[in-house]
Protein backbone atom coordinates (compact mmCIF):
# COMPACT_ATOMS: atom_id res chain seq x y z
CA UNK A 1 0.00 0.00 0.00
CA UNK A 2 1.20 3.40 -0.97
CA UNK A 3 1.71 5.85 1.99
CA UNK A 4 0.29 9.54 1.80
CA UNK A 5 2.06 12.68 2.32
CA UNK A 6 1.24 12.96 5.61
CA UNK A 7 2.05 9.13 6.15
CA UNK A 8 5.67 9.82 5.08
CA UNK A 9 5.93 12.97 7.47
CA UNK A 10 4.33 10.92 10.39
CA UNK A 11 7.17 7.72 9.52
CA UNK A 12 9.95 10.14 9.51
CA UNK A 13 10.08 10.87 12.86
CA UNK A 14 12.28 9.06 15.68
CA UNK A 15 9.73 7.41 18.11
CA UNK A 16 11.54 8.72 20.76
CA UNK A 17 11.34 12.11 19.61
CA UNK A 18 7.76 11.99 18.77
CA UNK A 19 5.68 15.34 21.06
CA UNK A 20 1.73 14.83 20.04
CA UNK A 21 0.73 17.53 22.20
CA UNK A 22 1.89 20.73 19.55
CA UNK A 23 -1.18 22.94 18.73
CA UNK A 24 -0.13 23.66 15.25
CA UNK A 25 -0.39 19.99 14.54
CA UNK A 26 -4.07 19.62 16.22
CA UNK A 27 -4.97 23.50 13.94
CA UNK A 28 -3.76 21.03 10.52
CA UNK A 29 -5.18 18.11 11.73
CA UNK A 30 -2.04 16.15 12.05
CA UNK A 31 -2.28 15.07 15.46
CA UNK A 32 -3.75 12.10 14.29
CA UNK A 33 -1.25 10.91 12.51
CA UNK A 34 1.28 10.84 15.19
CA UNK A 35 -0.89 9.15 17.59
CA UNK A 36 -1.57 6.39 15.31
CA UNK A 37 2.13 5.29 15.35
CA UNK A 38 2.05 5.96 19.24
CA UNK A 39 -0.59 3.51 19.21
CA UNK A 40 1.13 0.90 17.17
CA UNK A 41 4.86 1.30 18.05
CA UNK A 42 4.89 3.06 21.75
CA UNK A 43 1.07 2.68 23.33
CA UNK A 44 3.01 3.98 26.42
CA UNK A 45 5.09 6.51 25.34
CA UNK A 46 6.95 9.22 27.25
CA UNK A 47 7.85 12.88 26.12
CA UNK A 48 10.52 14.43 27.58
CA UNK A 49 10.38 17.76 26.33
CA UNK A 50 7.31 19.79 24.90
CA UNK A 51 5.45 23.36 25.99
CA UNK A 52 3.71 21.68 28.77
CA UNK A 53 6.96 19.88 30.15
CA UNK A 54 7.54 15.99 30.35
CA UNK A 55 4.61 13.99 30.01
CA UNK A 56 3.02 9.96 29.23
CA UNK A 57 0.98 9.76 26.35
CA UNK A 58 -1.61 6.85 26.62
CA UNK A 59 -3.00 5.58 22.82
CA UNK A 60 -4.76 2.14 23.24
CA UNK A 61 -8.12 1.65 24.25
CA UNK A 62 -8.30 -0.48 26.87
CA UNK A 63 -5.25 0.99 28.58
CA UNK A 64 -6.71 4.10 28.71
CA UNK A 65 -10.14 2.71 30.18
CA UNK A 66 -8.04 1.09 33.07
CA UNK A 67 -6.34 4.48 33.96
CA UNK A 68 -9.82 6.06 34.11
CA UNK A 69 -11.09 3.87 36.97
CA UNK A 70 -8.01 3.60 39.13
CA UNK A 71 -8.35 6.61 41.13
CA UNK A 72 -5.76 6.07 43.51
CA UNK A 73 -3.13 6.03 41.28
CA UNK A 74 -4.00 8.12 38.88
CA UNK A 75 -5.83 11.73 40.18
CA UNK A 76 -7.47 14.60 38.32
CA UNK A 77 -7.42 16.60 41.54
CA UNK A 78 -6.97 20.47 40.40
CA UNK A 79 -4.48 20.73 43.08
CA UNK A 80 -1.86 18.75 41.02
CA UNK A 81 -3.06 20.41 37.76
CA UNK A 82 -6.39 18.92 36.84
CA UNK A 83 -7.36 17.38 33.73
CA UNK A 84 -5.59 19.09 30.28
CA UNK A 85 -1.82 18.83 29.59
CA UNK A 86 -1.44 22.59 29.88
CA UNK A 87 -2.76 22.40 33.97
CA UNK A 88 -0.27 22.89 36.35
CA UNK A 89 -0.86 23.39 39.80
CA UNK A 90 -1.56 27.12 41.17
CA UNK A 91 -2.08 28.01 37.92
CA UNK A 92 -5.05 30.97 38.21
CA UNK A 93 -7.36 28.78 35.56
CA UNK A 94 -6.94 25.36 37.05
CA UNK A 95 -10.32 25.72 38.93
CA UNK A 96 -11.74 23.73 41.40
CA UNK A 97 -14.55 21.86 39.36
CA UNK A 98 -15.91 18.21 40.07
CA UNK A 99 -14.83 16.94 37.28
CA UNK A 100 -11.15 17.68 38.34
CA UNK A 101 -11.90 16.08 41.67
CA UNK A 102 -11.37 12.72 43.04
CA UNK A 103 -14.66 10.99 45.17
CA UNK A 104 -15.46 11.50 47.19
CA UNK A 105 -16.02 15.24 46.55
CA UNK A 106 -16.41 14.50 43.05
CA UNK A 107 -19.43 12.31 43.88
CA UNK A 108 -21.19 14.67 46.02
CA UNK A 109 -21.55 17.68 43.88
CA UNK A 110 -21.67 15.34 40.63
CA UNK A 111 -24.85 14.76 42.27
CA UNK A 112 -26.52 17.93 42.65
CA UNK A 113 -26.77 19.06 39.14
CA UNK A 114 -28.03 15.17 38.33
CA UNK A 115 -31.56 16.14 37.79
CA UNK A 116 -30.86 18.70 35.52
CA UNK A 117 -30.03 15.43 32.79
CA UNK A 118 -33.29 13.53 34.24
CA UNK A 119 -35.26 11.52 31.43
CA UNK A 120 -37.94 14.28 32.50
CA UNK A 121 -35.80 17.07 32.14
CA UNK A 122 -34.38 16.02 28.98
CA UNK A 123 -38.07 15.20 27.49
CA UNK A 124 -38.63 18.81 28.36
CA UNK A 125 -35.42 19.95 27.00
CA UNK A 126 -36.28 18.20 23.71
CA UNK A 127 -38.91 20.08 22.71
CA UNK A 128 -37.38 23.58 22.99
CA UNK A 129 -34.50 22.46 21.21
CA UNK A 130 -36.25 20.91 18.39
CA UNK A 131 -38.50 24.36 18.42
CA UNK A 132 -34.62 26.00 18.28
CA UNK A 133 -33.62 23.59 15.57
CA UNK A 134 -36.51 24.63 13.79
CA UNK A 135 -35.65 28.41 13.85
CA UNK A 136 -31.98 28.13 12.90
CA UNK A 137 -32.84 25.60 9.74
CA UNK A 138 -35.35 27.37 8.27
CA UNK A 139 -33.10 30.81 8.37
CA UNK A 140 -30.46 29.64 6.57
CA UNK A 141 -29.41 30.63 2.89
CA UNK A 142 -30.36 28.45 0.06
CA UNK A 143 -27.20 28.55 -2.78
CA UNK A 144 -25.27 30.78 -1.41
CA UNK A 145 -22.10 30.10 0.78
CA UNK A 146 -22.07 30.25 4.61
CA UNK A 147 -20.54 29.29 7.63
CA UNK A 148 -21.80 26.24 9.52
CA UNK A 149 -19.94 26.96 13.02
CA UNK A 150 -21.46 30.39 13.09
CA UNK A 151 -24.91 29.92 11.98
CA UNK A 152 -25.96 26.46 13.21
CA UNK A 153 -23.21 24.94 15.53
CA UNK A 154 -23.08 27.87 17.63
CA UNK A 155 -26.08 29.13 17.37
CA UNK A 156 -27.73 25.12 18.89
CA UNK A 157 -25.11 25.09 21.50
CA UNK A 158 -25.75 28.28 22.81
CA UNK A 159 -29.69 28.70 23.02
CA UNK A 160 -29.38 25.34 24.44
CA UNK A 161 -26.48 26.47 26.86
CA UNK A 162 -29.15 29.23 28.21
CA UNK A 163 -31.73 27.18 28.66
CA UNK A 164 -30.15 24.58 31.29
CA UNK A 165 -28.12 27.31 33.01
CA UNK A 166 -31.08 29.53 33.51
CA UNK A 167 -28.91 32.37 31.73
CA UNK A 168 -30.30 35.16 29.45
CA UNK A 169 -31.15 34.16 25.46
CA UNK A 170 -30.53 37.37 24.22
CA UNK A 171 -26.56 37.51 25.82
CA UNK A 172 -25.93 33.39 24.75
CA UNK A 173 -23.49 34.13 22.63
CA UNK A 174 -20.77 35.24 25.62
CA UNK A 175 -21.68 31.30 26.91
CA UNK A 176 -19.62 30.78 23.82
CA UNK A 177 -17.14 33.60 24.18
CA UNK A 178 -16.27 32.62 28.11
CA UNK A 179 -16.00 28.91 26.58
CA UNK A 180 -13.27 29.30 23.88
CA UNK A 181 -11.83 31.88 26.20
CA UNK A 182 -11.43 28.95 29.16
CA UNK A 183 -9.76 26.52 26.82
CA UNK A 184 -7.65 28.90 25.03
CA UNK A 185 -4.02 28.32 25.25
CA UNK A 186 -2.52 32.18 26.04
CA UNK A 187 -0.09 33.51 23.29
CA UNK A 188 -2.16 31.39 20.88
CA UNK A 189 -4.83 32.96 18.15
CA UNK A 190 -7.64 33.84 21.09
CA UNK A 191 -5.88 35.19 23.89
CA UNK A 192 -2.20 37.23 23.88
CA UNK A 193 -1.27 36.63 27.76
CA UNK A 194 -2.39 35.19 31.15
CA UNK A 195 -3.29 38.24 32.34
CA UNK A 196 -5.63 39.09 29.22
CA UNK A 197 -7.30 35.36 29.94
CA UNK A 198 -8.11 35.87 33.60
CA UNK A 199 -8.71 39.26 33.25
CA UNK A 200 -12.02 38.23 31.00
CA UNK A 201 -12.65 34.82 32.62
CA UNK A 202 -13.50 36.78 35.91
CA UNK A 203 -15.66 38.93 33.73
CA UNK A 204 -17.67 35.81 33.38
CA UNK A 205 -17.24 34.68 37.37
CA UNK A 206 -18.61 38.23 38.43
CA UNK A 207 -21.79 37.97 36.06
CA UNK A 208 -22.35 34.19 37.56
CA UNK A 209 -21.55 35.14 41.28
CA UNK A 210 -24.33 37.10 40.55
CA UNK A 211 -26.38 34.67 39.40
CA UNK A 212 -25.84 32.23 42.25
CA UNK A 213 -26.63 34.85 44.84
CA UNK A 214 -29.98 35.38 43.12
CA UNK A 215 -30.81 31.86 42.82
CA UNK A 216 -29.54 31.29 46.79
CA UNK A 217 -32.05 33.83 47.58
CA UNK A 218 -34.58 32.43 45.43
CA UNK A 219 -36.71 29.18 45.18
CA UNK A 220 -35.36 26.30 43.67
CA UNK A 221 -35.88 25.89 39.81
CA UNK A 222 -34.57 23.29 37.47
CA UNK A 223 -31.59 24.84 36.02
CA UNK A 224 -27.94 23.93 36.75
CA UNK A 225 -26.79 27.06 38.92
CA UNK A 226 -30.39 26.70 41.63
CA UNK A 227 -29.69 23.00 41.83
CA UNK A 228 -26.19 24.14 42.61
CA UNK A 229 -26.80 26.70 44.92
CA UNK A 230 -29.63 24.72 46.54
CA UNK A 231 -27.65 21.35 46.55
CA UNK A 232 -26.99 19.93 50.12
CA UNK A 233 -23.36 19.48 49.48
CA UNK A 234 -22.92 22.24 47.13
CA UNK A 235 -25.01 25.28 48.43
CA UNK A 236 -21.90 26.51 50.73
CA UNK A 237 -19.41 26.07 48.01
CA UNK A 238 -16.89 28.36 48.23
CA UNK A 239 -16.75 30.86 45.45
CA UNK A 240 -13.60 29.65 43.65
CA UNK A 241 -15.47 26.32 43.44
CA UNK A 242 -19.04 27.92 42.03
CA UNK A 243 -16.55 29.19 39.48
CA UNK A 244 -15.33 25.95 38.74
CA UNK A 245 -18.36 24.38 38.09
CA UNK A 246 -20.16 26.95 36.25
CA UNK A 247 -16.87 26.59 33.51
CA UNK A 248 -17.01 23.07 33.70
CA UNK A 249 -20.47 23.58 32.51
CA UNK A 250 -20.21 25.26 29.68
CA UNK A 251 -17.18 24.26 28.43
CA UNK A 252 -19.06 20.67 28.52
CA UNK A 253 -22.05 22.34 27.05
CA UNK A 254 -20.26 24.00 24.32
CA UNK A 255 -17.61 21.50 22.75
CA UNK A 256 -18.97 18.19 22.47
CA UNK A 257 -22.11 19.65 21.23
CA UNK A 258 -20.68 22.54 18.82
CA UNK A 259 -18.01 20.24 16.90
CA UNK A 260 -20.11 17.21 16.61
CA UNK A 261 -22.47 18.85 14.89
CA UNK A 262 -19.73 20.30 13.01
CA UNK A 263 -17.96 16.98 12.58
CA UNK A 264 -21.01 15.68 11.23
CA UNK A 265 -20.97 17.80 8.52
CA UNK A 266 -17.52 17.19 7.42
CA UNK A 267 -17.80 13.19 8.44
CA UNK A 268 -21.09 12.79 5.94
CA UNK A 269 -19.48 15.00 3.11
CA UNK A 270 -16.42 12.74 3.09
CA UNK A 271 -18.57 10.25 3.27
CA UNK A 272 -21.08 10.12 0.10
CA UNK A 273 -22.09 6.57 0.50
CA UNK A 274 -22.90 7.02 4.02
CA UNK A 275 -25.02 10.24 3.65
CA UNK A 276 -26.63 8.59 0.43
CA UNK A 277 -28.01 5.61 2.79
CA UNK A 278 -28.82 8.24 5.44
CA UNK A 279 -30.81 10.33 3.08
CA UNK A 280 -33.11 6.73 1.99
CA UNK A 281 -32.78 5.81 5.38
CA UNK A 282 -33.87 8.50 7.80
CA UNK A 283 -34.55 6.04 10.18
CA UNK A 284 -30.66 5.85 10.33
CA UNK A 285 -30.10 9.48 11.89
CA UNK A 286 -30.53 7.06 15.53
CA UNK A 287 -27.17 5.86 14.75
CA UNK A 288 -25.67 8.97 13.94
CA UNK A 289 -24.80 10.83 17.18
CA UNK A 290 -22.65 8.09 18.72
CA UNK A 291 -20.76 7.43 15.39
CA UNK A 292 -20.30 11.21 14.68
CA UNK A 293 -19.06 11.84 18.62
CA UNK A 294 -16.62 8.84 18.15
CA UNK A 295 -15.37 9.50 14.80
CA UNK A 296 -14.80 13.67 15.77
CA UNK A 297 -14.02 13.10 19.08
CA UNK A 298 -13.95 16.68 20.39
CA UNK A 299 -12.01 16.39 23.26
CA UNK A 300 -8.59 15.10 22.02
CA UNK A 301 -7.35 14.27 25.54
CA UNK A 302 -8.18 13.78 29.03
CA UNK A 303 -5.27 13.89 31.18
CA UNK A 304 -4.26 12.32 34.97
CA UNK A 305 -1.58 13.13 37.47
CA UNK A 306 0.50 9.59 39.17
CA UNK A 307 -0.35 9.88 42.66
CA UNK A 308 2.74 7.03 43.46
CA UNK A 309 5.15 5.43 41.52
CA UNK A 310 3.46 3.10 39.33
CA UNK A 311 4.09 0.94 36.29
CA UNK A 312 2.53 0.68 32.84
CA UNK A 313 3.31 -1.94 30.16
CA UNK A 314 6.92 -2.41 31.55
CA UNK A 315 7.02 1.62 31.87
CA UNK A 316 7.97 3.11 35.04
CA UNK A 317 5.72 6.16 35.83
CA UNK A 318 6.78 8.22 38.57
CA UNK A 319 5.21 10.24 40.87
CA UNK A 320 4.13 13.70 40.06
CA UNK A 321 4.12 12.37 36.13
CA UNK A 322 1.60 13.96 33.35
CA UNK A 323 -0.47 10.91 32.06
CA UNK A 324 -2.47 12.02 28.64
CA UNK A 325 -5.21 9.88 28.02
CA UNK A 326 -5.60 10.54 24.20
CA UNK A 327 -9.55 9.58 23.29
CA UNK A 328 -8.46 10.90 19.45
CA UNK A 329 -6.39 7.44 19.33
CA UNK A 330 -8.98 5.47 21.71
CA UNK A 331 -11.77 6.04 19.38
CA UNK A 332 -9.61 4.95 16.04
CA UNK A 333 -8.03 2.17 17.98
CA UNK A 334 -8.20 -0.74 15.65
CA UNK A 335 -8.57 -3.45 18.52
CA UNK A 336 -12.10 -2.41 19.40
CA UNK A 337 -13.79 -0.14 16.17
CA UNK A 338 -13.29 -2.02 12.67
CA UNK A 339 -12.27 0.28 9.99
CA UNK A 340 -11.96 3.01 12.43
CA UNK A 341 -11.51 5.90 10.02
CA UNK A 342 -14.16 5.38 8.28
CA UNK A 343 -17.57 7.04 9.49
CA UNK A 344 -20.03 4.34 9.66
CA UNK A 345 -23.97 5.00 10.51
CA UNK A 346 -24.69 1.23 11.36
CA UNK A 347 -21.08 0.62 13.15
CA UNK A 348 -22.54 -2.01 15.83
CA UNK A 349 -20.52 -0.66 19.14
CA UNK A 350 -20.09 2.89 18.06
CA UNK A 351 -21.50 3.77 21.64
CA UNK A 352 -18.48 2.35 23.11
CA UNK A 353 -16.43 5.22 21.95
CA UNK A 354 -14.49 7.16 25.10
CA UNK A 355 -15.36 10.70 23.99
CA UNK A 356 -17.40 11.16 26.93
CA UNK A 357 -14.76 9.61 29.22
CA UNK A 358 -15.44 6.58 31.19
CA UNK A 359 -16.94 5.59 35.21
CA UNK A 360 -17.24 7.96 37.29
CA UNK A 361 -15.99 10.99 35.20
CA UNK A 362 -18.07 9.97 31.92
CA UNK A 363 -19.92 13.03 30.89
CA UNK A 364 -23.10 13.91 32.57
CA UNK A 365 -24.54 15.58 29.81
CA UNK A 366 -24.11 13.58 27.54
CA UNK A 367 -27.41 12.09 26.54
CA UNK A 368 -28.50 15.90 25.68
CA UNK A 369 -25.53 16.73 23.23
CA UNK A 370 -26.61 13.28 21.71
CA UNK A 371 -30.16 14.52 21.50
CA UNK A 372 -28.82 17.65 20.07
CA UNK A 373 -26.92 16.49 17.37
CA UNK A 374 -29.93 13.85 16.38
CA UNK A 375 -32.71 16.59 16.40
CA UNK A 376 -30.48 18.54 14.60
CA UNK A 377 -30.16 15.78 11.70
CA UNK A 378 -33.93 15.17 11.65
CA UNK A 379 -34.62 18.57 10.76
CA UNK A 380 -32.24 18.86 8.37
CA UNK A 381 -33.30 15.41 6.35
CA UNK A 382 -37.19 16.87 6.51
CA UNK A 383 -35.19 20.23 4.74
CA UNK A 384 -32.78 19.79 2.26
CA UNK A 385 -31.60 16.94 -0.32
CA UNK A 386 -27.54 17.67 0.54
CA UNK A 387 -25.29 19.96 3.10
CA UNK A 388 -21.82 20.63 0.31
CA UNK A 389 -18.57 21.61 2.75
CA UNK A 390 -17.47 24.30 -0.01
CA UNK A 391 -13.89 24.86 1.36
CA UNK A 392 -11.42 23.70 4.11
CA UNK A 393 -12.57 24.30 7.84
CA UNK A 394 -10.50 26.14 10.09
CA UNK A 395 -9.62 24.03 12.96
CA UNK A 396 -9.00 25.16 16.65
CA UNK A 397 -5.55 25.72 17.75
CA UNK A 398 -5.59 23.67 20.92
CA UNK A 399 -4.26 20.44 21.86
CA UNK A 400 -7.21 19.41 24.04
CA UNK A 401 -10.13 21.01 22.03
CA UNK A 402 -10.55 18.91 18.35
CA UNK A 403 -12.28 21.04 16.78
CA UNK A 404 -13.53 23.69 13.98
CA UNK A 405 -13.43 27.53 14.08
CA UNK A 406 -15.16 27.62 10.58
CA UNK A 407 -16.56 25.42 7.83
CA UNK A 408 -17.92 27.19 4.87
CA UNK A 409 -20.59 25.05 3.63
CA UNK A 410 -23.99 25.90 1.05
CA UNK A 411 -27.05 24.05 0.51
CA UNK A 412 -28.02 23.97 -3.21
CA UNK A 413 -31.76 23.59 -2.34
CA UNK A 414 -34.51 22.77 -0.25
CA UNK A 415 -37.29 20.50 -0.12
CA UNK A 416 -40.96 21.93 -1.28
CA UNK A 417 -43.89 21.90 0.95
Amino acid sequence: MSMTIQDDWSASIPIGEINVAQPPLFERGLGGELLRRLRHEAPVHYCAASEFGPYWSVTRYDDIKSIEMDHENFSSDHALGGISISGEPGRPDVLPMFISMDPPRHSQQRRAVMPAFSPDRLRQLSDMIRSQCEAILDALPIGSEFDWVDRVSIELTASTLAMILGFPQEERRQLIYWSRMMTALPGGPIVATMEEKIRILRECFDRFTGIWHERRGSEPTGDLISLLAHGETTGSMPLNEVHGNVMLLIVAGNDTTRNSISGSVIALDSHPDEYAKLRNDPQLVRGLPAEVIRWQTPVAHMRRTATRDVVLRNHQIHRGDKVVLWYLSANRDEAVFEDPDRFWLERPNAARHLSFGHGIHRCIGSRLAEMQVQILWEGILRRFPSIEVAGEPTRTYSTFINGYDSLPVRIPSRYSN
